[in-house]
């Protein structure tokens, strides 16, 4: 493989992730406005959905490995198509909680914890994987290290949510064992659909710390 060929695949890996990037966003938000209008044929087309990003995944997995096996990658490349590696990974991942919010939609019947703005959060989430692909394409560090600091604010988003959902089934008032039983499932529901929110701003933060590492050789962010 000539070099100006194996720049022109190393410059295909970044567009595809940047690709797979944008479908997994799409995946999210559908997701989210399903769990939020309760659209069950949304979900569905979220979980099935989750194949293609799967196979999206195997395929910029081997093609990392390709670049691996088949050249020298001088340390500059090289960093370049192992971060690539783990951020497809952080992508994969971002999927399967999206899948995950399809699945929740199947179960959820109303919005008992109207105080909780899930799709607040879900906004932030999103909005934090844009930013981090951004950063990705454009090699930008301190948009990487702005973003992980940004990662607090969603945390302490989530640890309010969560205390608020908790305050709420302590103060309310039930009266049969079934009422209790379905509350209880609805509790926790909404506990791991914010967990999972959590999760994707942490898989934001991580290719982020990729990203800085790519560029700087600096795994201050790594953890």
């Amino acid at each position: 493989m000539a070099r100006k060929s194996y720049q022109e695949k190393l410059a295909e890996l970044r567009e595809d992730i940047l690709y797979m990037s944008e479908v997994v966003m799409e995946r999210l938000r559908m997701g989210l406005d399903a769990l939020e209008q309760k659209d069950h044929e949304l979900a569905h087309e979220v979980i099935e959905g989750d194949g293609e990003i799967n196979r999206m995944y195997l395929d910029l997995e081997q093609d990392c490995i390709d670049l691996l096996a088949l050249q020298q990658p001088v340390a500059s490349d090289l960093r370049f198509i192992a971060a690539s590696f783990k951020i497809i990974t952080d992508l994969e991942r971002i999927a399967d909680l999206a899948t995950n919010l399809g699945e929740y939609t199947l179960d959820a019947e109303e919005d008992l914890f109207p105080d909780v703005d899930v799709q607040e959060m879900g906004e932030l989430t999103l909005q934090m994987i844009e930013d981090a692909m951004v950063a990705y394409d454009e090699e930008d560090t301190a948009a990487c290290r702005e973003l992980a600091a940004r990662d607090d604010d969603l945390d302490h988003f989530a640890e309010r949510a969560s205390e608020i959902v908790v305050r709420d089934l302590i103060e309310r008032e039930l009266d049969s064992p079934e009422e209790v039983e379905l509350l209880l499932q609805d509790v926790s529901r909404l506990l791991l659909t914010i967990r999972d929110l959590e999760r994707v701003g942490d898989h934001s933060v991580n290719i982020a710390a990729r990203t800085l590492y790519m560029v700087e050789n600096d795994d201050e962010l790594i953890y």
